[in-house]
């Protein structure tokens, strides 16, 4: 069966403003360009500035000047105005949630913090939600508790597990997609590179393709309900690099380069090794990325390690 692409949609001019918005608040001391462009990729730079501008001219954003260059910040006025009315009580409250960012906080953190009882707490935390200046979102890391936030932020992928959970669960099938998709994208890249009959150097140099080509290509099929970004498709990326299916090298970028991030690309290929490699060499544990963070009785452990369990097999 023919594989069918999507063509993204063109993002409303309003979700824009209230994605930078977003940002702002969850950056406090400003934003630059370039993090809203790692965190909108597919934004052209022309709705970019426009958003900005408009923004600007609305009064919602400073505009400041730093060693890193153009900063936007929210405007301190309007996180005054809202909480004008409120008591002390509730606005200690209020600056306790706000000091935590997208992260959010428990209450019973929030009680530790201001010394308030926790039935004055819970009270405070209802008012401030029917207010919606406060939302609660529940957290991957433990289930049966929320954690509290501003109204506006877009929780972090700490507390929601990003694009890999769906109401707390993990979506495996999903991941294994992707993760087949991504590879069978690299695939035949170095297939093309084969293929082209060029010198060795010219072939392998045109077998890598960087991230953001094998986001743009996932986002063109269509597979995902949710948007994602680059740092998800690398997450994926690096899986492969881990089961020893791909390679990543990274090379020099000029400025604004689609992809780059601080004057550096990554790029990515698809490998075959000659050679199976050797029972020890195959230890999973030398490439792992949370070495550091497995023992036995803890979350990550040998004995319910998935790498740990196929190399014991071999």
């Amino acid at each position: 069966m023919a594989e069918v692409k999507v063509k993204p949609e063109v993002p409303d001019p309003v979700d824009i403003e209230s994605r930078i918005i977003e940002l702002c608040h969850q950056f406090p001391h400003g934003i630059t360009d370039q993090v809203i462009q790692n965190d909108m990729p597919h934004m052209e730079a022309q709705q970019r500035a426009m958003a900005i501008n408009r923004l600007l001219s609305m009064g919602q954003l400073d505009l400041l000047r730093s060693n890193a260059g153009l900063l936007y910040r929210i405007k301190e006025s309007q996180n005054a105005s809202k909480m004008k009315g409120s008591d002390n009580q509730e606005k200690l409250v209020y600056q306790i949630i706000e000091d935590a960012g997208n992260k959010g906080i428990w209450s019973r953190d929030i009680r530790y913090k201001s010394n308030l009882p926790l039935t004055e707490i819970n009270k405070i935390l209802k008012n401030l939600e029917s207010k919606k200046l406060i939302k609660a979102v529940k957290s991957v890391a433990a289930s049966k508790k929320k954690v509290y936030m501003l109204y506006n932020l877009q929780p972090d992928r700490s507390v929601t597990g990003g694009a890999w959970y769906s109401d707390q669960d993990f979506e495996s099938e999903f991941v294994e997609v992707l993760n087949q998709q991504c590879f069978k994208f690299l695939q035949s890249k170095a297939e093309a590179a084969r293929e082209s009959k060029q010198n060795p150097m010219i072939q392998r140099n045109s077998s890598f393709a960087s991230s953001h080509e094998v986001w743009k290509y996932i986002c063109e099929l269509g597979i995902s309900k949710v948007e994602l970004s680059m740092e998800d498709i690398e997450t994926i990326l690096n899986t492969l690099i881990y089961d020893g299916k791909v390679e990543m090298t990274i090379i020099a970028a000029k400025e604004g380069t689609v992809g780059s991030v601080d004057g550096q690309m990554k790029l990515y290929r698809a490998v075959s090794p000659l050679i199976q490699p050797t029972g020890l060499v195959r230890t999973p544990c030398g490439l792992c990325p949370v070495f550091d963070d497995c023992h036995e009785g803890g979350e990550i452990s040998p004995s319910n390690c998935i790498y740990m369990t196929e190399w014991l097999e071999f």
